[in-house]
Order: structure tokens, then sequence, then C-alpha cells
């Protein structure tokens, strides 16, 4: 059941991801120096795959137990906010102490690829 909150998740992160990059394109591209907007639609385009990916893991949950996919949903998540969160704040204030932060949530990122490897070498019912 617990992969429904996956699914949940990964639908407001599609929305948002959507939202966020139609507003960059349409509000922020003048308003931004060309290296805040880069950063800005890097955070867009990694919330995409992300979210993607979390999908992926929520609809797999359906029919495995495993605890490799369950964190792999959790680290999915934390890495979106944190790596895409940091870079459209850093995009939006300029404060460029926020990018220490993105470096975190791309190594969420690769804990939730692991993750998702790790299942992968589990037997064939999922169980571990």
């Amino acid at each position: 059941m617990v992969w429904r909150i996956e699914l949940l998740l990964a639908g407001i992160s599609g929305l948002l991801a959507v939202m966020l990059g139609a507003f960059g394109a349409h509000a922020l591209k003048a308003q931004l120096a060309p290296n805040l907007y880069a950063a800005y639609q890097t955070g867009v385009e990694y919330q995409f795959y992300h979210t993607l990916a979390l999908l992926m893991v929520g609809l797999l949950r359906q029919q495995s137990e495993s605890t490799h996919l369950q964190w792999a949903g959790r680290a999915f998540v934390a890495g979106i906010l944190l790596f895409s969160g940091s870079l459209y704040l850093l995009a939006l204030t300029g404060v460029k102490a926020l990018g220490m932060v993105t470096p975190l949530g791309g190594v969420l990122f690769m804990i939730g690829w692991v993750m998702v490897i790790l299942a992968g070498c589990k037997n064939k019912r999922g169980t571990e």
C-alpha cells in the first residue's frame, strides 16, 4: 500500500516539474543571468528524470516488497528536494552557498539508483 504514496509523490513532482519548467521558460528566462537560468533548467531536467524513476519504483513496488525499492523511492524524493530544490533557490536568489547542497541531492540520486540495482539482483519473487 505504501507504493501509492510513491505514485502520489511522482504525480505531484511531475506536475510541479511541468509548472516550474513553464514558469522558467516564460517568466524567468529574460530575468535571470544565463548561468542562473541554466542552473534552473538543470533542476527541472533532473526533477523530471527522477520523477520518472520514482514512478517506476512505485509501480514495481506493487509487485514486490523489496526494501531496496523502498529506499530507492525515499532517496529519489530526497534527491529531488535537495538537488533540484537547491538549484531553483540558487537561480531565484543568487545565493551561491545553496550550491553546497546540490551535491548532496546528487549523492541521493546515486543511492537511489544503487538501490534499484540491488533490487534487480534479488531473486524473482523480490524477497530479501
